[in-house]
């Protein structure tokens, strides 16, 4: 079993293969709120038991997201308040909530059913585009292509540009390469330049998207800032697509692991594929964890938390917690209920695309499960270099060749 001093949540080499699991159980068992040094840092908490990662997510009061909601107190990385602009994301109250709902009309269950026919569609053409190979990436040509597509169309910008702009949040999450350390900045540079051009056409000519209802919003009676829209742009190609694409690469990686499982769900797909699901988002957990940043002291478990003091929460060893689920070791398609935290364990920052990430997962595990015969791994898994996000960057696959079927 891996012991608490050689532990080390900051290299990505511990997350080569899926989450360090072992390490987990150990710190869940032996130090649940463990105090983690941190290289050129002040070091970190590590919160691993379910009902702590709940307790903090909810008490935005005691734990704000302000100062940034990855480890690195680095400014301008994906929120950092030292004098870089915020994303929504890493706002608290009353800033938050007011950003927030510029978006949640689009995020809405009524909104995402009405889009799930549109997203069926995708699904299918997706899958046309690699069906008659009878091999691909299940990582690039299928998984990754969803919610790229997905998010661009809501923004009103081509697919390609949608690929493309998620391919740079992969740049931003994966650890810095020591010979390129600038990669994941100059990534953002891009990403805020591109979100530029589209604020600077849809303030001049308004359409029917997400786009300009960002680009035209208000907060507080005050319209949103360029910067603003063009971090709140970024948020949305970042988020829209971590979740659906490494939750249908590395959960379908898992069900042909388990065959016994994969038969369950091709048996009874319609009856079985939401609860499937709903185990999958637990098994992987895509997001591995987010920060908090103490306001006040507090004590949490037995560790006396100092105000300052940066507090995280990692979703995957809460959602294999045995005091929380029952044989959490055990992959089950059928269990239920699943009160897994994979999309955050509640509270203000609750992940606004759970719905729609649920709906895209449903749709493209739907046409994988019936249309790819016989598919099986062809070469062993890449995985991500990160240890924010975990899955697997490619998957080479192979199938029986067959037929398009999307207009």
């Amino acid at each position: 079993m891996t012991t608490g001093p050689s532990l080390d949540l900051l290299d990505p080499a511990a997350f080569d293969g899926g989450q360090p699991h072992d390490a987990f159980a150990w710190l869940r068992d032996n130090d649940p709120i463990h105090w983690h040094e941190e290289p050129n840092g002040p070091g970190f908490w590590v919160v691993t038991l379910y009902k702590d990662v709940k307790l903090v997510g909810r008490d935005a009061t005691t734990f704000s997201s302000a100062r940034g909601i990855m480890i690195p107190d680095v400014a301008g990385a994906l929120g950092d308040s030292q004098g870089a602009p915020q994303m929504m994301i890493s706002m608290d109250a009353p800033d938050h909530k007011h950003y927030r709902r510029l978006a949640v009309p689009d995020f809405i269950p009524k909104a995402v059913k009405e889009m799930a026919p549109r997203v069926r569609v995708l699904a299918a053409q997706i899958i046309d585009g690699v069906i008659e190979e009878g091999e691909c990436d299940l990582v690039t040509d299928i998984a990754g292509l969803m919610p790229s597509y997905v998010i661009a169309e809501m923004l009103g910008i081509p697919r390609a540009d949608g690929v493309a702009l998620y391919d740079l949040t992969e740049r931003i999450h994966s650890t810095p390469d020591p010979e390129h350390p600038e990669a994941g900045m100059t990534a953002v540079l891009e990403m805020l330049q591109y979100a530029h051009r589209v604020w600077e056409e849809r303030r001049a000519e308004p359409r029917d998207d997400l786009s300009t209802k960002l680009a035209h919003a208000t907060v507080d009676g005050e319209p949103l800032s360029e910067v603003d829209f063009g971090m709140y742009f970024l948020l949305l190609i970042d988020a829209g697509g971590d979740t659906t694409r490494n939750l249908v690469a590395t959960g379908m990686l898992a069900l042909l692991e388990h065959p016994d499982q994969l038969g369950v769900v091709r048996g009874d797909l319609d009856g079985r594929l939401n609860t499937a699901i709903e185990e999958l988002l637990r098994w992987v957990s895509p997001v591995v964890y987010m920060r908090r940043t103490a306001r006040r002291p507090t004590v949490l478990g037995e560790a006396e938390i100092a105000v300052g003091d940066k507090v995280v929460m990692y979703y995957g060893s809460a959602n294999r917690d045995p005091r929380a689920f029952t044989d959490p070791d055990v992959f089950d398609v059928t269990r239920w209920p699943n009160e897994h935290v994979a999309f955050g364990g509640g509270g203000p920052h609750f992940c606004l695309g759970a719905h729609l990430g649920r709906s895209e997962i449903q749709a493209m595990l739907g046409q994988i499960l019936t249309r790819l015969e016989g598919l099986r791994i062809a070469q062993q898994p890449e995985w991500l270099r990160s240890n924010f996000i975990s899955g697997v960057r490619h998957l080479p696959v192979e199938f029986k060749p067959g037929s398009r079927v999307a207009s």
